[in-house]
Formats: C-alpha cells, structure tokens, sequence
C-alpha cells in the first residue's frame, strides 16, 4: 500500500511540475539489425561515411602516455610547448568558421590551463592557433573551454575558472569558486574582450542554444559536480541573466552519476536532456522538460550504449537528429554518428572517416587511431563539421556532407 502511494505522489508531482517521465519515452536505440539490444552491435561492420578530414593542431605526445612537457609560461605564445587538447567547440561567425578549445601542459585541466582558437574559410584549412584567455593570473586556477555563443550579432567565448588542485593536490572537479566567464570578440581590434564572470557556481557542457519560448539554455554542472546538475535559462536581457532550475540534486539510488549532459527540443516543442553516466553503467540516461527547463522528469537509464564520453547532438535543417559520440562501451573509439527522426529513438549508426593518422592518409579500419573523444558539431552550407581530440594532445575536424548523412538515416549507406 506504502509502494502504491508513492507512485500516485511521484506521478502527481510530475503532472503538476509539467515534467514528462522519461521511461515513459520510446527506447532509445533500435537500429536494423542489432533492434534494441546493444551488446548486438557489431562496431567494425558499421558503415563508414565520405567525407574530408584536417588537423587543426597537435601537440606533442609520447606513446608511453600523456606526460607533461617542461616549459616556462614565457613560452605561452608557442603552443608546441604545451600538449593537452581537449574540449573543442565550433561556430560559424562572420563568414568564418571559429574553434576554440583548453589548451594546457598535461592531461588533464591542470593550473595555467588556458583558451586557445583558430579561424577557418572552409572548415578544412586552418590558421595558426591564437590566444583567446592566457593562463590565469590567480595561482592553482585554470580555465576549462566551454564553448562559442553567436549571441544578438555577437561571439562570445565562454570557458570555467576554478582552482584546480584539491587540499590533497590531486585535479578535482569542481573548485568552490567556479565560475563560467565570457569574452567577446572584437573585429576592429582582432581581439577578444574579457567580460568576466557570466554565472556563478556554474560550468556549461555546450554553448547556450534557443528553446522554443525563444529563451537561451544550458544544461549545468556546480561545484557539487554530479549532485548539483540544473538548467540555466534566460540570457536575453544580458549574457549574465540567467533562472536556475534543478535536474539532479543528489545521486540516484540506481548509482546513476551524472556528467557531461546534452540537450535538444523534440518536435513537439518538449526539452530532451541527456546525459553521460560516471558509474559506468556503459548506457545513456535521460530526463524530459515540457515546460522550456524549468521543470525534469527524473533521468532514466537508456539502451542507447557509451563509452563513458562526451557526446552532442543537433536537429539538422532537413529535419533528422545526428549524434555523435563514442557508442562502444569498451573504447573511445569509433567515433560514431548515429540519427533519429524523431530526437527520441536512434534507428541508424555509421562511423566517422577517421584516418589513422592525425596527419591523414588511410582510415582506421581497425580501430587503431588510439583515443578519439569529444566532438562538437554545427551545421553549415550544406554539411556537418565535426571537431573532435585525439589522445587529448591534438585537434582534428572532419566534414561531412547532409547528403551523406541522410544517406545514413535512410539506410543507403
């Protein structure tokens, strides 16, 4: 009777709150062949998509591991004294293509960490990296890229600053003074403008992206790290205007421990947040919103599998969602890119033309191109740019046409 009673309370609460339950969504994964069980897929027949690949920067990196290279912060303006690369994100912004990404002495988001970009005509041919942020002033401190936001006619650069260390010296995540800050670019000086701190207690997975009552949002993380997950929503009036509205707030009892969420509108105008689980369940979890994040379902754990990684996904102009991410529990590689028609379930999966090589040359049929991990994703002139790292120490795109895409999406691949 105890049991039943709850039941009616947790419905009644989601009714009243606007929030969809999740596990009442259709399951997440069913592709041809492999249906809805994941153990079935079998990564290496998976097809391979066409399409052109570049190195946009590489640091040094010993097949022994991701050791640190000695340096001294003079040596901040060459960026082959510094080897960690990660946390890449795309725009497209004044008939450009922009990257930034965390550009640090060692593995990973350790003190003097700083933002680095480059700009692009064609996505393929990339300049020189750039400095967007140094390494901060403030000793023990770092700031960890957090994206490009095209805001009202404006870039603006966003990226976390936290100390780093814990008492025990060890890199932790998250620091009790983080913050997620802003700088805006300025085209007549070619340079970026600090805004400073834009929320407090706060670090963004993506770029603030437009829900359907026209607000910006973002999915967050606070120092409390995986009990402390919320949506900011706002950002009209000011970058720094934002509501706060709680998804997780302690640690399910399934052990679920969330990190690295994603977001998208469903073509029913309902919000779908996603999110990696750092228990290692080698699954996906999920929450709803029917109320633009001001409200979520409980998340629920997905058959749609992980490698325990980064992830994005967008709905492309002509109407199908494509993710990609790492979908073999076991390894951060392939990279997969998987599309749905519906954002809900994901009925295709293809890999990326990964070449074995950050340089080039043959693509990685068997896999051996090491550690390749989170990808971003925009649409532009008719196809996908993918920016992505490999090993953490180099910054890599590969440019996908829709057409082969849809290609993808309709079983013609």
């Amino acid at each position: 009777m105890k049991s039943i009673l709850l039941i009616v309370i947790a419905v009644l609460a989601g009714a009243l709150s606007g929030a969809t339950p999740a596990s009442s969504l259709a399951p997440m994964l069913d592709l041809a062949g492999a249906g809805q069980d994941p153990t079935k897929i079998n990564y290496s027949r998976l097809p391979v998509l066409k399409g052109e690949h570049a190195l946009v920067t590489q640091g040094p990196y010993n097949q022994r591991g991701m050791e640190a290279v000695v340096f001294d912060l003079a040596d901040v303006n060459d960026p082959s004294k510094w080897n960690f690369r990660l946390h890449s994100y795309l725009a497209h912004f004044e008939g450009k293509y922009w990257m930034m990404w965390s550009h640090g002495r060692q593995v990973e988001d350790h003190p003097t960490q700083h933002l680095r970009y480059a700009t692009s005509d064609d996505g393929i041919k990339w300049s020189a990296p750039r400095i967007i942020a140094g390494p901060p002033i403030r000793d023990g401190f770092r700031y960890i890229s957090r994206g490009l936001w095209v805001r009202d006619g404006k870039l603006l650069a966003l990226a976390s600053y936290d100390e780093a260390y814990s008492e025990e010296g060890r890199v932790r995540f998250f620091g009790k003074s983080l913050q997620l800050h802003a700088w805006e670019w300025q085209p007549g000086a070619r340079d970026w403008k600090p805004l400073g701190p834009i929320a407090k207690g706060a670090i963004n997975n993506f770029p603030p992206a437009k829900m359907p009552n026209g607000d910006w949002g973002m999915i967050c993380r606070g120092p409390g790290y995986d009990r402390d997950v919320f949506m900011l929503s706002g950002g009209i009036e000011s970058p720094a205007s934002w509501r706060r509205s709680p998804i997780v707030t302690e640690l399910p009892a399934d052990g679920f421990r969330p990190e690295e969420p994603d977001w998208w509108t469903l073509p029913d105008g309902r919000l779908l947040g996603l999110f990696r689980d750092n228990s290692r369940s080698g699954r996906f979890y999920r929450a709803v919103s029917a109320d633009n994040g001001r409200s979520w379902s409980a998340p629920t754990k997905t058959n749609f599998p992980d490698a325990t990684s980064k992830f994005f996904c967008l709905r492309t102009s002509r109407g199908f969602y494509a993710m990609v991410s790492n979908p073999n529990p076991q390894s951060r590689n392939p990279l997969g890119i998987s599309t749905s028609s519906d954002g809900v379930t994901f009925t295709h999966m293809g890999r990326l033309p990964i070449p074995v090589a950050p340089g080039g040359g043959a693509f990685d049929a068997a896999h051996t191109s090491g550690s390749v991990q989170y990808p971003h994703v925009i649409e532009h002139d008719g196809h996908l740019l993918i920016c992505y790292s490999r090993h953490k120490t180099g910054i890599e795109v590969i440019k996908v046409s829709l057409d082969e895409v849809e290609r993808l999406h309709t079983g013609r691949l």
